[in-house]
């Protein structure tokens, strides 16, 4: 069974057993559900936890987390123009982490204790949701991240969901498809030691690597922060691999596939990485071409509501939305179908539906959870081609 429905179930038992005892008066009271899609009440409050300030806010290289933000008020809007919910509208209470683990804990304690939200949404990075998602498993309160990558963050608990899938649901399907296809033997990684999604990408890369028989020729790494890569690019370029596998967040991301085509790495060597979408590759410019990325979806997919969803987004806010739009969209329409499923709009009600979403359209595709609250759907991989991201085939 379902791990985060045994425990409703267990709770639902428990109560029918009590009613029996108590007659068919108590039955009533007893199972009859707290409210329904019917009567949700005239406002649902949900938290929103995202870096509107701070290296993961709007700046010099690109819009960085305000495409969650637009994707999440683009969401909403459209769910409670559509009465998809019947009266009931959805509102967002949005905190700003400042980009640090520490504004994230605080957001994440004013929102459950003075705020009482059932939901948060959001959580940009791995290394925040590690800290903060304990702190909504211990209150029983749901945290439900578009985005996050790093493996093992859902096992935290049963309030944990996310709709990214995690590097070792990516990596090993993209390295099968991409060695098969480019036949790449001898290869190098580079990697921030620092960041929680950078190791662990790094980790299950080299992991990978090694199950197919390619060797790993040199391991390069960097801290955050880190704007001068030539050292250990240069390093790179002499063992003169197949293919470079980087891990790193978008920022480094976009010097490091710069400063690779400045020093001479071919263009013919593919960079592989995890965390590449439009708005790196609009930094980078023409030292983006041919990097190839394992990720969760694509502006051209046939997916229910998906060409709406590219036009709207980019006649709004004037640039086409990436992965980090697409995945927090679809997160506002799971989450909104879930509470019209509930049969109570607590915490515990919302958690049980949302571990019952099973093929559920989406720009994403047909969605569904598994048991550790981690999204099933089918991942891509991409190549830049002429500035864009095209499917790799």
């Amino acid at each position: 069974m379902n791990s985060k429905v045994f425990r409703r179930t267990f709770c639902l038992f428990l109560l029918f057993s009590v009613a029996v005892l108590s007659g068919c008066e108590r039955t009533q009271q007893v199972i009859q559900p707290v409210t329904t899609a019917e009567s949700l009440g005239d406002e649902i409050r949900i938290g929103v936890v995202l870096p509107r300030t701070g290296d993961l806010g709007p700046g010099e290289f690109g819009p960085g987390a305000l495409v969650m933000e637009n994707s999440f008020n683009m969401a909403l809007e459209e769910i409670n123009a559509s009465h998809r919910l019947g009266d009931t509208t959805l509102k967002f209470m949005i905190e700003d982490d400042m980009s640090t683990v520490e504004g994230a804990v605080t957001a994440f304690n004013k929102l459950i204790h003075e705020d009482n939200v059932p939901v948060i949404l959001g959580v940009w990075t791995s290394q925040v949701a590690r800290s903060v998602f304990p702190i909504a498993q211990e209150n029983g309160v749901v945290a439900f991240s578009p985005v996050v990558i790093a493996s093992g963050l859902t096992e935290i608990g049963d309030f944990i969901f996310r709709a990214s899938h995690p590097t070792e649901a990516l990596i090993p399907g993209g390295v099968a498809l991409t060695r098969s296809k480019l036949g790449y033997q001898r290869v190098a990684l580079i990697s921030d030691r620092v960041d929680l999604f950078s190791r662990d990408s790094d980790a299950v890369f080299s992991k990978t690597l090694t199950a197919h028989g390619v060797e790993v020729l040199g391991r390069e790494t960097f801290e955050t922060g880190d704007t001068d890569f030539t050292p250990q690019l240069t390093r790179i370029k002499a063992l003169d691999p197949d293919a470079i596998f980087l891990s790193a967040q978008q920022i480094e991301v976009i010097h490091l596939l710069k400063q690779a085509r400045e020093i001479g790495i071919p263009a013919d060597t593919p960079i592989i990485s995890l965390v590449l979408s439009i708005d790196e590759i609009q930094s980078a410019g023409v030292a983006a071409e041919g990097a190839i990325t394992f990720t969760d979806w694509v502006s051209t997919a046939e997916t229910p509501g998906n060409e709406t969803f590219v036009a709207n987004y980019t006649a709004t806010y004037g640039s086409p939305p990436s992965v980090w739009a697409a995945q927090p969209y679809a997160a506002v329409y799971i989450l909104a179908e879930a509470i019209k499923n509930a049969e109570s709009l607590d915490a515990v009600g919302i958690r049980n539906a949302l571990a019952e979403i099973q093929a559920f359209d989406t720009i994403l595709g047909k969605f569904s959870f598994d048991a550790n609250g981690d999204p099933i759907y089918d991942p891509v991989v991409l190549i830049v081609k002429d500035g864009k991201l095209q499917v790799f085939e």
